[in-house]
């Protein structure tokens, strides 16, 4: 059966291709297992093998593959990496600015073995004084020593006190004399179970003040042993010949909180101020001046009698130091306050800055006026002293000073970490208060209000019930609430009284007063010493508990604002508003520095137009038109009177045609004397100083000008053009070379002769386009414009153009109208139903002649365009041309002025101009509010914000760091 097959396939492969029956070959061979050619079975073995490494060499070529991709996409992955690295490394700022700062490798290693040297010779010579260290050490072992007894002391109190409360349980307590009076010690009596509680209570707090005094002394103790180990190192270096190096003086924290309040004064970012302060708030004269003065231990204030003396918020800051002084925040100079004349310099200044401070006739201002004040004893904290509420407001005193008192006082007091120390006048009924309705609204509940009651002395000379005060300073008369309550005195009305006096009379006053004899008060309520303790200790304990809170706050602002910044101006540098302005500024003194390079063709260009544009009404209106008429008819005040539309002359007869050429050569000259001698220097300077304006505003512009500058560039250009006048003495110069150029008559270059006939065709074709334009509008359109245009002339013009037809049938080659002919005129229009008047002839005539005229003059100056060579042939002595001849004249004059005016301008105006541009741009720099006008939009509001957060930011930073080390 195979052989029968297989001899069919053989048969069937005859007519085929050996590509295709090789194929079918070997496929009926694999099939069959016999080989088609040699009529055999084939060994199918290698067939087998063969597709076993068919097998293997696919799954080979898989793995191959596999490493192919993997391979590929590490090297494709790899190289995106780096594109992405090379991307983020280009996008990170340029720091190559620190290579210039930071000093090299060299210089660190020489500067290194320089600290070495120093150290091995210093090590080797230098020596403590033995006094220092004997004084130091004298003084630490006594400090030890003596709060070691104190220590001691105390625990023993404490000890005995327990054991007599065992013993004398049952018995009262004994009654706390006033401190301020000395009495003789009795023996303690019975007390009271509750007694003895409280008894105890008083024990423990006494326990807890003596550890806290010790602790306050160690501190103080290692800030001696500090100062000590500097003193020894100052010796050495002071014994080695060599001056110490002076360090700056580390600020303490009150300073440096208060540099934070500073930067936030006025800022109107709502909720950016809520860090603490004492706001010193009361009525009118209820002593809140004298409180503060009280604290501070000296009279800084201004007084008045019987007005208001606080016009404006003074922020005062309180902090200990070895001398009694006070300084402005802007300001370098210190005011002794142990000197009558410091402190009446002091008191000047202050009211010199609150007048100053009040402007655009405002009677009270919210500027700031800050000011610190460091001496022995004083007690570190920040008060803001504000004017005093009235109920009443005087004539002399702004319509709004009472409701702006009011709402200053308020803005304060809504600082919800702000300290409120109410100033009540205890002389006067308690009804007539306005501060406390106001205080309870802004602190109802009272937990950072201090009540202060002044004047007791004489509230209790005027009131039959001292309960009232008790009332009163127990928080029971007021309906506000407060955290304490304290009376004072603060002195006896006396203006030249000083504060150790003040305080003297106090004490005086509260050992003898009826408020501690019948125990209405007690010790802790009184005085302006325990006052100011419990006012600072009231503010740090404010301080503490906010100030981190308000950092974080101030931290979330900044991002906020940063995320907005780079929102909403990508790729634009953070420039606050005085970076901007510097900015602007050296743009436009750069720019304005162009103008001494500008060329000299250029100046006498422009020059040359400049003066032409205010000298050409002068020279046709004044010169040429009256001398040409005057010349032309015998009747020069006539072309006059056309120009300046005065009454006509009384009709005469018409001059003959053609010009006398002798004549106006006389009255040009005439004419041109005068003018250059009364009117041409200075108009000549006014030409030139316009020119240089429009150079000027021309090179201070910028081919692509950014917006945010333009107010500012176009008030300082502005200022300075206005401010910049021109030298007097120019005009001597100028009239003397105007002169000389006039007296020159002789053209002797065709070149000039073209010119001149130039500028003489411009000139008439200028003024024959506006009396066109002047008779037009007073005939109406022409034809053409009626179909073109589609206007129509109006009633008035029907009549004027009817008019214009009869006189052009009479001529137009004498200015004036003879009375017959205006009669002739008249009685034609009659016969056409218009009637008109004589002197309606005479002004429609007057256009229609000048027309006329001026055609004539500029058909002559296109005829003498080809003359010259006949004029120089007569050598200037013919006349047939004398117009271009006047021409030539008046503009050889304005070149020589125009070249002196260069001249003047590259030596003198244009560094004049400079100047005055760099005075306009210093008075803008020290003006806030007009840079803030001209400087204005988000983009400068928000980097204002950003600048001003960050800078609060890190001044708090720097406080928190400090408060911190001082715990």
């Amino acid at each position: 059966m195979s052989r029968i097959l297989h001899n069919r396939v053989r048969s069937s492969f005859k007519n085929t291709s050996w590509v295709s029956i090789d194929k079918r070959a070997v496929a009926f061979s694999i099939w069959t297992g016999r080989s088609m050619l040699l009529y055999k079975p084939i060994d199918t073995s290698h067939v087998q093998r063969r597709c076993y490494g068919m097998l293997v060499a696919r799954a080979i070529r898989g793995v191959l593959k596999i490493r192919y991709l993997v391979l590929g996409g590490a090297v494709g992955g790899g190289m995106t990496l780096n594109k992405k690295y090379a991307e983020w490394k280009d996008g990170l700022p340029d720091m190559g600015w620190l290579n210039d700062l930071l000093p090299d490798n060299e210089q660190w290693d020489r500067f290194t073995t320089t600290l070495i040297t120093a150290k091995d010779k210093i090590g080797d010579q230098l020596q403590i004084d033995p006094r220092l260290r004997e004084a130091g050490v004298a003084r630490a072992t006594e400090l030890r020593e003596w709060l070691a007894q104190r220590y001691e002391d105390a625990v023993a109190a404490a000890a005995v006190n327990n054991q007599q409360r065992l013993v004398y349980c049952s018995e009262p307590a004994p009654k706390i004399v006033n401190n301020l009076q000395s009495r003789p010690a009795s023996p303690p009596p019975a007390r009271s179970a509750d007694d003895a509680a409280h008894y105890e209570k008083r024990v423990h707090a006494l326990q807890e003040e003596v550890l806290a005094l010790q602790a306050r002394y160690q501190r103080e103790l290692q800030r001696l042993e500090q100062e000590n180990r500097e003193l020894r190192q100052q010796n050495m270096l002071l014994k080695q010949g060599r001056q110490p190096s002076t360090k700056k003086m580390k600020r303490s924290l009150i300073d440096m909180y208060s540099s934070v309040l500073d930067e936030l004064a006025g800022w109107e970012a709502d909720g950016a101020d809520r860090l603490p302060r004492v706001v010193v708030v009361g009525d009118q004269s209820a002593g809140k001046t004298s409180v503060l003065e009280m604290i501070a231990q000296a009279r800084i204030f201004p007084r008045g009698a019987g007005e208001m003396c606080t016009r404006a918020p003074v922020k005062v800051t309180l902090s200990e130091g070895p001398y009694h002084v006070a300084q402005f925040r802007d300001s370098s100079r210190e005011f002794d306050l142990n000197k009558e004349s410091d402190l009446a310099d002091l008191r000047k200044e202050v009211e010199l800055r609150m007048r100053n401070s009040v402007r655009g006739g405002r009677t009270v201002s919210s500027d700031v006026i800050s000011m610190s004040v460091k001496g022995p004893g004083l007690h570190r904290m920040v008060l803001v002293d504000l004017p005093g509420v009235i109920s009443t407001q005087t004539v002399d005193m702004a319509a709004d000073t009472r409701e702006a008192i009011k709402q200053m006082t308020r803005q304060y007091m809504d600082n919800p970490n702000a300290i409120i120390l109410c100033i009540q006048d205890g002389s006067v009924d308690a009804e007539r208060s306005n501060v406390t309705d106001l205080v309870s609204s802004c602190d109802p509940q009272g937990k950072r209000t201090i009540f202060v009651l002044t004047k007791v002395d004489l509230a209790e000379e005027n009131l039959a019930n001292p309960n009232r005060i008790r009332r009163i300073l127990e928080g029971k008369l007021f309906p506000m609430k407060a955290l304490g309550y304290y009376a004072v005195v603060t002195g006896r009305s006396r203006r030249d009284d000083s504060i150790q006096g003040i305080r003297e009379y106090e004490e005086r006053f509260f050992s003898s007063s009826k408020l501690f004899k019948n125990g209405l008060v007690t010790p802790s309520q009184v005085t302006t010493r325990n006052l100011s303790l419990a006012v600072a200790e009231c503010f740090w304990r404010m301080v503490r508990a906010t100030v981190e809170q308000q950092a974080d706050a101030f931290k979330a602002m900044r991002f906020n604002l940063e995320t907005e910044w780079k929102n909403t101006f990508p790729r634009q540098r953070e420039l606050d508003r005085d970076e901007l302005f510097e900015r602007a500024r050296a743009e436009l003194l750069d720019q304005a520095a162009e103008l001494s390079a500008v060329p000299a063709q250029r100046w006498e260009h422009a020059l040359r137009d400049a003066l032409w544009d205010h000298a050409a009404p002068t020279v046709m209106d004044r010169i040429y038109l009256p001398a040409a008429a005057a010349a032309h008819h015998d009747q020069e005040p006539s072309l006059r009177q056309i120009h300046l539309k005065a009454e006509p002359a009384p009709p005469g007869p018409p001059g003959p045609p053609g010009i006398d050429f002798n004549k106006f050569n006389t009255l040009v000259d005439i004419k041109l004397r005068e003018w250059a001698e009364r009117e041409l220097p200075g108009t000549s300077v006014q030409a030139g100083r316009e020119a240089l304006r429009a150079e000027f505003s021309r090179l201070t512009e910028p081919a692509e000008p950014e917006p945010l500058f333009r107010g500012l560039r176009e008030h300082a250009v502005r200022e300075a053009l206005l401010r910049h006048d021109w030298e007097e003495r120019a005009q001597d110069v100028l009239r003397v070379l105007q002169l000389n150029a006039l007296q020159d008559r002789c053209v002797s270059a065709r070149a000039h002769w073209d010119r001149a006939v130039a500028l003489l065709e411009a000139a008439l074709g200028d003024r024959l386009g506006a009396a066109r334009d002047r008779l037009r509008d007073l005939t109406g359109p022409g034809w053409r414009e009626r179909w073109l245009s589609w206007t129509s002339p109006t009633e008035e013009q029907r009549r004027r153009a009817l008019l214009a037809a009869e006189l052009e049938q009479l001529g137009t080659a004498r200015p004036q109208l003879t009375y017959d002919e205006v009669v002739a005129v008249r009685d034609n229009l009659r016969r056409q139903g218009v009637e008109v008047d004589n002197d309606y002839i005479r002004e429609t005539w007057k256009p229609l002649y000048l027309r006329k005229f001026l055609e004539q003059a500029l058909t002559r100056a296109r005829d003498c365009r080809k003359s010259f060579y006949l004029y120089s042939q007569q050598n200037g002595a013919g006349k047939e041309c004398c117009e271009v001849v006047l021409f030539w004249r008046i503009q050889q004059t304005l070149e020589t002025t125009a070249n002196a005016l260069r001249q003047q301008i590259g030596n003198r105006e244009a560094a004049r101009l400079d100047r005055e541009l760099r005075e306009v741009l210093d008075e803008m720099a020290a003006d806030a509010d007009l840079k803030k006008q001209l400087l204005s939009g988000r983009r400068v509001e928000l980097a204002e914000e950003l600048k001003r957060v960050r800078k609060v930011q890190e001044k708090l930073e720097e406080f928190i760091e400090a408060l911190n080390k001082e715990k």
